[in-house]
């Protein structure tokens, strides 16, 4: 995730590249720019015919193009929303179950607490290399000789964190209803993990994002002979402009229809899972790892 100061000046806005999308398509509008360049040189002539197009065409396609990239960015970003919703679940069901050890279980020494939360901590961990379907390398909270194969599975992470909870419920005679309250954390967790699968699983369809591509790049390539009877040398710096608009939408739309992704736009999971994990330890006491910090303006 792209990270931005407060307040930024107008020259960071204007100017810096950090944070842009212009390292993605900056391939794209040379070559329109270069093209546009070459529409006037030769005043819009190719093959010794003169190409002639009217503002009425591109006016309709313009229009039509907006509207469809609003729409699939607006598509792209329900679905980055709801992610961000989802790990905020997370947290929410983590630290709830970390609290409940400690008031259901006050007689669980050092160890004791930290055995049975071992799979609540690794299990952020575990969602993000399945939703990456990357294995990183192992971390302190898979030490577990039960856990550590499992570092992909966050399923049977669950599956390992709810057992570990019925018998330790059994052994200290828990209520069932306050059993009960631990077992819809379990569930909280299990949703968030079918929540993130069916985004992960179900991209915004094929067609429709080739269709929007074949469109854009279309455009671009022959507004510059709409325009170079009308304003000349000035025809690159207009095109680009609308370049850039247009294929930056367009690259954005892409990077944040898949945000658990590793590119810059996408949720920063390995400080998401950080923080889920320092908020557990929190709670039950424990000393804490450091936040992950922002590496040259980009939080993993």
């Amino acid at each position: 995730m792209i990270t931005h100061p407060q307040n930024p000046s107008a020259r960071v806005l204007l100017f810096s590249l950090k944070g842009s999308i212009i390292p993605v398509i900056w391939r794209k509008v040379l070559f329109t720019v270069l093209l546009s360049s070459l529409v006037v040189a030769t005043h819009g002539t190719l093959y010794h015919y003169k190409v002639i197009l009217t503002a009425t065409p591109f006016t309709l396609w313009g229009l039509t193009l907006a509207i469809f990239l609003g729409f699939r960015n607006s598509a792209a970003y329900q679905r980055f929303w709801e992610a961000r919703t989802l790990w905020g679940e997370l947290m929410i069901s983590a630290r709830n179950l970390a609290r409940q050890t400690q008031q259901y279980f006050p007689a669980l020494n050092r160890e004791a607490r930290l055995f049975l939360l071992r799979p609540l901590l690794a299990y952020p961990y575990a969602l993000r290399n399945f939703l990456r379907g990357v294995i990183y390398e192992n971390i302190k909270r898979s030490e577990d000789e039960e856990i550590k194969p499992h570092m992909q599975s966050p399923a049977l992470l669950i599956s390992i964190l709810g057992r570990r909870i019925a018998e330790r419920a059994r052994e200290s005679n828990l209520d069932p209803i306050l059993l009960s309250q631990m077992d819809n954390q379990l569930n909280h967790l299990s949703e968030v993990l079918g929540g993130c699968e069916r985004i992960k699983s179900t991209p915004i369809p094929y067609p429709y994002i080739l269709m929007l591509h074949r469109i854009v790049h279309v455009y671009c390539f022959l507004l510059p002979f709409c325009l170079v009877d009308s304003i000349g040398w000035f025809t690159p710096v207009a095109v680009c402009i609308l370049a850039y608009t247009f294929f930056g939408l367009d690259a954005l739309g892409d990077q944040i229809a898949d945000p658990f992704d590793t590119q810059p736009n996408d949720l920063p999971l390995d400080a998401m899972s950080r923080n889920i994990e320092i908020a557990v330890l929190e709670v039950i006491g424990e000393p804490v790892p450091s936040v992950l910090q922002p590496d040259d303006g980009v939080l993993l």
